[in-house]
């Protein structure tokens, strides 16, 4: 991250560890949009007996995903720091993998999914570690719903992809 003087924003959290906070957020906020776009395109591609609800279910999902990155962003962007610029960026830090394949069973989407949101989760708790480490007590506050967030998604992934 560059430091720019004119996107300097006040903080009296000390500058190294809202690099290290920032550093963390900026990983979870490429894996939030690899996790939206992977959601959306298995909501795309999804076929099958339940069809309906895994496309309503990955719809909502994909959404709330969307829905966190611009408030990653802007906590990085209140510690002072600078966020994510280009996809090249997003796919420089992303650790969510990708899947391109021409088909996937809508039951191995769901099992994908639940463990790319498991791996958020991880990565979330690790955040809220170096937020605390940090004194970032609003950093650390709201990961507790981002990650509340993930743990849902991958609760309903569960249940929806269970056999019997």
């Amino acid at each position: 991250m560059a430091d720019n003087p004119a996107l300097k924003t006040p903080t009296d959290l000390s500058s190294n560890a809202t690099k290290t906070v920032a550093e963390a957020l900026n990983g979870i906020l490429a894996d939030s949009y690899t996790l939206y776009l992977k959601t959306k395109n298995f909501h795309w591609h999804v076929s099958g007996p339940h069809f309906r609800d895994y496309h309503l279910m990955l719809d909502e999902q994909a959404a709330q995903i969307l829905g966190t990155t611009d408030q990653i962003a802007e906590r990085v962007r209140k510690t002072g720091n600078t966020t994510l610029r280009s996809i090249g960026d997003i796919a420089r830090r992303q650790t969510i993998k990708d899947n391109d394949k021409d088909f996937v069973t809508a039951g191995d989407m769901l099992a994908e999914l639940r463990d790319d949101n498991l791996k958020l989760v991880e990565a979330l708790r690790e955040a809220k570690d170096i937020a605390d480490e940090a004194k970032d007590n609003a950093t650390s506050a709201v990961i507790d719903e981002w990650t509340d967030q993930a743990e849902e998604r991958a609760w309903f992934l569960f249940e929806a992809g269970r056999k019997g």
